[in-house]
């Protein structure tokens, strides 16, 4: 009986052991759950930490022989930790003995505050234990020598400087051809406006990202994603060429004083753009690069004239040695008067109409030819390919716009440019096509697109339509484009009334059209006072290499001084083909061959 109560006695014993040590497990747990976690969670929120976004570079832009048109240049933001643990061992005697050489130092190297403002800078952050940017934007070079500064050179642990990279957008060549090849807008750089904006996708790369830790005076990163470079975008451009349209284009409009002037060089074989300048007066009476007039919709003016001839002769209406009948009296058409600059009473054949850009010819022509179809008219002037879309890279082209007129009347307008909005850009177009031949071929910019170095992507040459009318035409054509530099009686192109020669060059021979249109007021109304002139040409004639378009809005020096548009395109033929080219001696002459 003593033994069977003696073990219910152990048996208790050990349950009761068994119970308070499962008791201290239960114990120990919600030590764990809520004492120890609340330690750790308070040792967490002793660290900072932050996510440091790594912008990538952005991709490069570059004319077609290498040379950079824009390019992202590392810039750096420079910081400095006041609560840096170093700083305050014995007191404020480290900082104290470095804040006025360092203060000096960034005064002369960054320069955009005076020593003491730098100094007070400083302090104040000191006193007040923060973190904060000293120099917001520096440059490389800035950088390494702010890094030699007495206590900077110590690193970031010592001094508290520390620094942040960013890119800075430059165009090496500043405004040259700036409107065609962009703007990019803030840190992030997105592309606003030209070629910066139309190949974002490419150019703007992918954000990298690092995490930094601080626990106490010491800190980590983590970089959990590289940045991934953008692209870079290798154009049709030449630097040499652009820099030859902007000088012989802003030496025309400041002889001028037009409101603005553009022009467009384009290689006649491949469509491959070579020169966009776009150049505005400023209200200091300078010229520079602000819209991209090369593909904003303008009524063409005579440019047109040679558009609505040959749809004519196409459909078997016209011929070029037909006569018409001016007169020095405006031409009465349904109720709208026609008439002429030159005020001539004469019979021209349609070649000599076209030369001399009669308005009073090409009306008589257009209205015999579709009289009472201007339906007919618009559908034969799309079949020559002018309506079709050519995608164009610049992002905001306008598109042409040429709609069936309202009344017959109206069609007469039309022969010679009006009720038509075309841009400079579709307009060079079309007379390329006559330049090489009837192809027509889409104008592009973009020849390449490279990522780290291997080409991703290519464009050529594409063909809109291979024949924009029949051979016998387009030679009936070039001969009147002919007539218009080198008639020295009849083109408007060829010699201005005071002696002086437009389009014609001893060095080049030039072929095209001129143009002039009346410009619309504020009301919309036409202003007798202010005209667009227009030149549109190839050369050399023989076997054209370039096709050039010259525009310019409201010179101060009248109809004449306008039509010198010619003079720019002269200019910069002269001046491109002598960039394509060498002299040799021949036969005892001096003669010029080009490279290809």
């Amino acid at each position: 009986m003593k033994k069977h109560n003696l073990t219910i006695v152990r048996f208790a014993i050990l349950f009761a052991i068994i119970i308070g040590g499962f008791s201290c497990v239960v114990i120990k747990i919600l030590y764990i759950q809520h004492v120890e976690d609340e330690l750790w969670s308070k040792f967490e929120q002793k660290q900072i930490k932050s996510d440091i976004v790594i912008p990538p570079k952005r991709g490069n832009i570059l004319d077609e022989n290498g040379h950079i048109l824009a390019a992202s240049l590392p810039r750096y933001k420079v910081y400095m930790d006041t609560r840096v643990e170093a700083l305050h061992l014995g007191g404020d005697t480290l900082f104290t003995k470095y804040v006025d050489s360092i203060a000096i130092g960034l005064s002369k190297i960054v320069g955009n505050k005076s020593a003491q403002e730098y100094k007070n800078d400083m302090v104040r952050a000191f006193n007040q234990k923060r973190y904060f940017c000293i120099c917001p934007n520096v440059d490389y070079i800035q950088k390494k020598r702010i890094e030699s500064l007495p206590l900077v050179c110590k690193g970031v642990y010592k001094s508290g400087f520390s620094y942040e990279p960013n890119n800075h957008r430059a165009r090496p060549y500043g405004d040259l051809g700036s409107r065609t090849i962009g703007n990019v807008l803030g840190q992030a750089g997105h592309g606003i406006v030209g070629l910066e904006k139309g190949y974002e996708e490419y150019l703007c790369g992918t954000p990298g990202l690092s995490v930094r830790n601080r626990i106490g005076s010491s800190w980590a990163d983590v970089q959990v994603s590289e940045a991934e470079n953008g692209c870079d975008i290798v154009t049709t451009l030449d630097v040499d060429l652009l820099d030859i349209c902007d000088k012989s284009l802003r030496q025309r409009l400041e002889h001028t004083r037009a409101d603005w002037g553009c022009c467009i060089l384009m290689e006649t074989s491949t469509g491959e753009i070579k020169a966009i300048n776009n150049l505005k007066r400023t209200s200091e009476g300078k010229y520079q690069e602000m819209e991209n007039h090369a593909v904003i919709r303008i009524e063409p003016g005579s440019t047109f004239k040679t558009i609505a001839l040959m749809a004519a002769i196409e459909d078997g209406e016209i011929a070029m040695d037909d006569t018409i009948t001016i007169s020095k009296k405006p031409w009465d058409y349904k109720g709208l008067d026609h008439k002429d600059a030159h005020k001539l009473d004469t019979v021209f054949t349609v070649r000599n109409a076209l030369a001399i850009s009669s308005n009073i010819a090409m009306a008589k022509i257009i209205t015999r030819s579709y009289d009472g179809s201007a339906k007919k008219f618009v559908q034969s002037i799309e079949r020559l390919g002018v309506c079709d879309s050519i995608h164009n890279e610049i992002p905001g082209a306008h598109q042409n716009k040429i709609l069936i007129p309202k009344d017959e009347a109206t069609i007469a307008k039309m022969a010679y440019g009006y009720f038509v909005e075309m841009t400079p850009m579709n307009i060079l177009m079309f007379y390329n096509a006559i330049a090489n031949g009837g192809k027509m071929v889409r104008p592009y910019i973009v020849k390449e697109i490279r990522k780290q170095g291997e080409v991703i992507e290519t464009f050529d040459t594409e063909v809109i339509q291979s024949n924009i009318c029949s051979r016998s035409t387009l030679r009936e054509i070039k001969g009147a484009l002919h007539d218009v530099v080198w008639d020295n009686a009849l083109g408007t192109a060829s010699v201005s009334k005071w002696g002086n020669k437009k389009a014609q060059s001893k060095l080049v021979s030039i072929a095209g059209k001129t143009g002039t249109a009346q410009m619309r007021d504020d009301r919309g109304r036409y202003s007798a006072h202010n005209h667009r002139m227009t030149f549109v040409g190839y050369f050399p004639e023989e076997d054209p290499m370039y096709t050039c378009i010259c525009v310019i809005a409201n010179p101060k020096g009248g109809y004449d001084s306008g039509l010198d548009c010619g003079i720019v395109v002269r200019n910069i033929a002269e001046k491109a083909i002598a960039n394509q080219g060498f002299y040799e001696i021949e036969d005892g002459q001096l003669v010029f061959k080009t490279k290809r």
